[in-house]
């Protein structure tokens, strides 16, 4: 078990009496900053044996699913991280996963050019898609009888969004395919995915978001279009009750969206590209993580700004940062219950962290 710092920034009118310390996070005097320095003991989980790439609670937040380069997903038990086991046949980097709403069935994407489906009580896999490339992000439907996955652009390949019926998948149906498009430019192919109660949101390389439907899928034609971010979109994630969405990317920025029109709404600043971005189910907060690449740490030789960042949802401001990872976040998800999160780093561990009762008491 480690421990970190929890470093609040609060204005004049907080009831906290703290030494001001703009020497050590870039906030001028004149922000009129305190920063508030609090020990959390997260629970450091060191299964993976490279980077990890995504992160997931079931519902119920008693299960967190992960997946990383090394080719083996995990499934952990959230309140005191212990692993229940893992998901074995992939052979190649993971990229992504899902968990379907009664936590019975597990999905992981491979740069094996495969897609797994498991059952999670066992952990035995139960049907294998075969792709030509990389499969990069899949989604469960909100009712779990359909996921959508996408695939990379290599070999001459083009890029791929597809959807699947689950039980003709099961049935071993060779029409399993409900919907099918091909991104016909490479530097466009959907990096993330999410599926809502009405659409499924794609992010791309380009920056663009895109909503969709399977008819629409079909057709190639999204339902909504936003080309608000420069850089490639990182992660996708819906608030709980699916009315709105956190987008994260390479050009240094989070945002909020509304999930039925794309409308941007708020946009959470960084120095450092956003690898990751979650909401929280419990208050009007944003968590972000990513980081400077390593490499390009130690050639430009500053600081990676590896810590989790903490922002007012409504507000756009910073409040907090969470140090703990030896290089960039790649995954952030906030618990259901939203007194804790997890985030996952480049250093190969999993952090699960619970907040403090000065958690509840800032304003």
């Amino acid at each position: 078990v480690c421990v970190l710092n929890l470093v609040f920034f609060c204005n004049f009118s907080s009831h906290f009496s703290i030494p001001f310390c703009s020497s050590f996070f870039p906030f001028s005097a004149t922000d009129s900053s305190f920063c508030f320095f609090h020990e959390m003991k997260p629970i450091a989980l060191n299964g993976h044996t490279r980077a990890l790439t995504s992160l997931k609670f079931n519902r119920e937040g008693d299960l967190i699913f992960s997946t990383a380069k090394d080719a083996t997903p995990s499934v952990w038990y959230s309140h005191n991280g212990e692993r229940l086991g893992t998901f074995e046949g992939h052979e190649g980097a993971v990229w992504c996963c899902d968990v379907d709403y009664l936590s019975r069935y597990f999905i992981s994407g491979s740069a094996d050019n495969t897609l797994r489906f498991w059952e999670v009580q066992t952990g035995e896999l139960l049907q294998t898609i075969q792709t030509k490339t990389a499969v990069r992000a899949c989604a469960f439907s909100v009712d779990g009888s359909m996921f959508v996955y996408t695939t990379d652009a290599t070999r001459g390949n083009l890029p791929l969004i597809v959807v699947v019926d689950v039980a003709k998948l099961l049935k071993g149906d060779d029409d399993y395919g409900v919907a099918e498009m091909t991104i016909a430019k490479k530097d466009k192919k959907a990096t993330t995915v999410i599926w809502g109660v009405d659409a499924i949101i794609t992010g791309h390389a380009n920056g663009d978001i895109l909503s969709w439907t399977t008819e629409s899928l079909n057709k190639q034609r999204p339902v909504s279009v936003s080309s608000i971010h420069e850089q490639t979109i990182t992660d996708l994630q819906f608030s709980a009750d699916y009315l709105f969405f956190i987008s994260s990317s390479k050009d240094h920025t989070a945002r909020l969206f509304n999930a039925s029109s794309l409308e941007a709404l708020k946009v959470y600043e960084s120095e450092r590209p956003v690898n990751a971005a979650s909401m929280s189910p419990l208050r009007d907060h944003v968590i972000v993580g990513g980081g400077q690449e390593a490499s390009k740490v130690t050639t430009q030789g500053k600081s990676g700004k590896f810590d989790a960042r903490l922002y007012e949802k409504v507000l756009e401001t910073e409040i907090g940062r969470i140090k703990g990872h030896f290089g960039p976040i790649n995954a952030v998800a906030f618990h259901p219950n939203g007194r804790g999160y997890a985030s996952g780093g480049e250093d190969g561990y999993i952090r699960i962290h619970v907040f403090d009762k000065i958690y509840y008491e800032y304003e």
